[in-house]
């Protein structure tokens, strides 16, 4: 008996430090993000135990009041973690191959597939949506990266649609936290099949990727992308 509620305890203390690690993020982020997801249950709730008391039915509405309460905030608070963990990468070298790397679906993504000795760097993901090129960095050498990572792609990759997208803070560009969302909005039009010959033919390519001489920098690294608590 000592021995199985042992082996059950550290999955369910790793899964309350998830959410407390989760929590406290969203909370540094935004320091009224907790309170109004608290809020929002306890107004739920509140709700459905008056509309009980004045219908009679305050046995049977509780427990639904409460259930839809928690439901209610823990989907707000995955949106809130969602914009705290976007915020805690925005600005860092990697954050959109971060973004890349966590999105649903069936994707092949090949982070720094290019770049230059200045650390502007383009991404691709390869998908029923075609081909999808992130560029990260000054807007000038990087739209320079995408136009040579797009003529090169075009060579292998015939009649298959390309997009590329900006991440940054500059005119042209796009905020970190809405790049899963653009790619989201690109026509998908490649069926199973093409997409893996595609990602076949594109393994031809050579990544010409230039890497800078010395030491790595430090905020280099590509940063991890923390998932927000299942509900």
């Amino acid at each position: 008996m000592v021995d199985n509620n042992s082996s059950e305890d550290p999955a369910k203390a790793g899964r309350l430090k998830q959410i407390r690690m989760v929590a406290k993020l969203v909370n540094q982020q935004n320091k009224r993000a907790l309170p109004i997801t608290a809020g929002v249950a306890v107004g739920v709730i509140v709700v459905f135990v008056l509309v009980g008391l004045l219908t009679g039915l305050i046995a049977f509405l509780i427990p639904v009041g409460v259930l839809i309460g928690l439901t209610t905030a823990m989907i707000l608070f995955g949106r809130f973690a969602q914009q705290a963990q976007y915020s805690a990468i925005d600005g860092q070298l990697g954050a959109a191959a971060a973004v890349l790397q966590s999105m649903r679906g069936d994707w092949t993504v090949t982070p720094a597939v290019t770049g230059n000795r200045s650390m502007d760097v383009v991404h691709r993901a390869v998908g029923k949506k075609g081909v999808i090129l992130v560029g990260e960095g000054v807007p000038t050498r990087v739209a320079g990266l995408l136009a040579a990572e797009r003529k090169k792609t075009e060579r292998v990759a015939h009649g298959v649609p390309i997009t590329e997208f900006q991440v940054g803070s500059s005119d042209g560009q796009i905020p970190v936290s809405k790049l899963q969302s653009s790619i989201m909005k690109v026509p998908g039009t490649l069926k199973a099949p093409a997409v893996s010959d595609l990602n076949y033919r594109l393994k031809a390519l050579q990544p010409s990727m230039q890497a800078p001489k010395g030491p790595m920098p430090k905020g280099a690294r590509q940063p991890k992308m923390p998932r927000p608590p299942r509900s």
